[in-house]
């Protein structure tokens, strides 16, 4: 099993929305690394899913139902999408600020490419994330 970190912007696509509809294929990716994370994600991987913006933080966890198939969002070019499922809301949000003081968390790929909004996690920073979370 993988783990990734996707982000969104609450006010485009949030928590409560992909709660909502049970499931949702994860669209709109525009950048090649991206893109090619998508590409990487197979069928059970877990998502930290992290809401963007001026309150920055993971809020939950999804996993991948669907691996990678062609953007039907997509006018032009080589895009991707999967399809993701809610699994847990965290209890509290783990916040940007928090995951940067962490010592073991600093390497992140969320810290040094903080614009990346389909990132890998390592196993051991998805294990923080989760002891962090406290569930």
């Amino acid at each position: 099993m993988n783990y990734w970190l996707i982000k969104t912007e609450p006010e485009t696509f949030s928590w409560e929305d992909l709660v909502k509809l049970g499931k949702s294929m994860w669209d709109g990716v525009r950048n090649y690394q991206a893109r090619n994370n998508l590409r990487q994600m197979k069928k059970g991987d877990l998502l930290l899913f992290y809401h963007s913006g001026k309150d920055s933080g993971i809020v939950g966890l999804a996993e991948v139902v669907k691996e990678h198939y062609p953007d039907p969002t997509a006018i032009e070019g080589d895009w991707s999408v999967v399809e993701i499922k809610p699994v847990l809301k965290f209890y509290r949000q783990i916040t940007l600020a928090e995951i940067k003081k962490h010592p073991f968390l600093k390497k992140m790929v969320l810290v040094n490419i903080s614009r990346l909004s389909v990132q890998p996690v390592t196993a051991n920073e998805y294990n923080i994330i989760i002891e962090l979370e406290g569930k």
